[in-house]
């Protein structure tokens, strides 16, 4: 099965109610990531912490294309991806913070929290370990017999690990519903793909399993919109498997403890002057007269008024009591068979 590169170009009709509703979520969530970044400096989030800054057209134009009971399983840059499946920020950042009122009750942390009810099913911190989980997510509705769609999101970084191919010829095998998701932030932890892979792209590898997929522009979210309704569509129709390379940037760091010295400041503003995912659907709202300055700025300022009431949630949250340690170890009783 042939695979071919992406020539989609972005809808040219698209309602103002769509472009607000991208503008929002993709504000909400970097918002959300400012807010943690601070609290990370002042001591209330420990241990790592992954901010999704500049990739947020990635995961909102693929929530865009999803539909109730799909499924999504990530890495452990995961916040952006809770905030655009529908989880409560409060829950999210009362997690983040170690608090009882957290969605893992305070003990995941930024990289291990899930949610059955959205069907978030964790960022993970072993890299690659999420991909072929993705795969098993889509085995079971593929047993289930019904058209749900799993996205499993990862790296350039995770791209390079064995488990993955042998994820990629199960999921080909079993004509599996999982779109495959390569976040393409150009640096994994540090290095970037000039320096850590020989081969131009990534998606081109799925042509080995006869794998189908594309690359888009991951700073356009109607682009990445599009390519995900094409993925699903792919993979309702029951033609297994589908890799899409999204090639997008991070403007912070690895994680909060990385000082990012392996590229230069120069390269870091350029993309925020010119490829900014929130200022050109911004751009696109001010000069189609779908919005005006001010009804944008009542969004943000709505949203941060949401962000900041979750962090005051999050400190109030108390933490979890020593009895806890003992909870969700176990499963005390077998499910029963259908």
């Amino acid at each position: 099965m042939a695979t071919k590169k992406s020539t989609s170009k972005a809808k040219p009709n698209v309602s103002a109610e769509e472009l607000l509703g991208h503008y929002r979520e993709m504000l909400m969530i970097r918002r959300f990531e400012e807010k943690a970044g601070q609290l990370y400096g002042m001591g209330l989030i420990g241990g790592f912490c992954h901010l999704y800054i500049g990739q947020e057209a990635v995961v909102v134009g693929l929530e865009a294309a999803a539909k109730d009971g799909d499924k999504r399983v990530t890495s452990y840059r995961d916040h952006g991806h809770m905030l655009a499946c529908g989880m409560d920020p409060k829950g999210v950042m009362a997690e983040l913070t170690g608090r009882e009122g957290g969605y893992s009750a305070g003990k995941g942390g930024s990289m291990h929290m899930f949610s059955a009810e959205k069907h978030f099913y964790g960022g993970h911190g072993i890299v690659a370990a999420q991909v072929p989980i993705g795969a098993g997510l889509a085995c079971s509705d593929k047993y289930k017999g019904n058209d749900n769609v799993t996205f499993a999101y990862f790296g350039d970084g995770a791209a390079n690990q064995g488990q993955v191919y042998e994820t990629y010829n199960m999921a080909e095998l079993w004509d599996l519903p999982v779109v495959f998701v390569i976040e393409n932030n150009q640096y994994a932890m540090g290095t970037s793909m000039q320096r850590s892979t020989k081969s131009p792209s990534l998606w081109e590898r799925g042509a080995a399993y006869g794998i189908e997929g594309e690359a888009v522009d991951g700073m356009d979210v109607l682009k990445v919109k599009e390519a995900g309704e094409k993925a699903v569509a792919h993979c309702r129709a029951g033609k297994g498997p589908y890799i899409l390379e999204v090639n997008t940037y991070r403007y912070r760091g690895h994680s909060m403890s990385d000082p990012a010295k392996y590229r230069t400041r120069e390269e870091v503003q350029k993309m925020r002057e010119e490829r900014d995912p929130i200022e050109a659907i911004r751009q696109m709202l001010l000069t189609g007269k779908h919005a005006s300055e001010d009804d944008l700025k009542a969004i943000d300022k709505d949203i941060k008024a949401i962000v900041n009431e979750s962090a005051e949630f999050a400190k109030d949250s108390p933490e979890p009591a020593l009895e806890e340690l003992w909870t969700d170890i176990y499963a005390t009783e077998l499910p029963q068979e259908a």
